[in-house]
């Protein structure tokens, strides 16, 4: 099983990034993908999820801000951010789960004031 994440870098602040993250290995329609964070010296948080019918849930301090999406054939999905701030600086990490949990290896997102 392998979750591929890419799409990080630097940034300055208002400006956009867009990640993703390729799956191989899983049967990418059953499960739920998501996108989370860590930042500098705190724990991982949850960023936004969408679950295999669609649905997308996302915490409150990126609505309105990030979209997560997924290409079934692609076994990708995404995280569009935009409007961002430096309290977005994080490695951003995709996961996948399905009675279990998979994790990519994480993508560094850097934004700038």
């Amino acid at each position: 099983v392998q979750l591929q994440a890419c799409g990080g870098g630097l940034v300055q602040a208002g400006g956009s990034l867009r990640l993703s993250c390729v799956t191989s290995g899983i049967i990418f329609t059953r499960y739920t993908m998501g996108w989370y964070r860590q930042p500098p010296g705190k724990q991982r948080e949850l960023v936004a999820t969408i679950t295999t019918g669609g649905t997308t849930n996302y915490a409150d301090s990126v609505k309105g801000r990030f979209t997560i999406s997924r290409d079934t054939a692609k076994n990708t999905v995404y995280l569009q951010m935009n409007s961002l701030k430096p309290d977005d600086t994080a490695v951003y990490y995709c996961n996948g789960h399905f009675f279990v949990d998979y994790w990519g290896q994480g993508t560094q997102v850097t934004v700038s004031s």
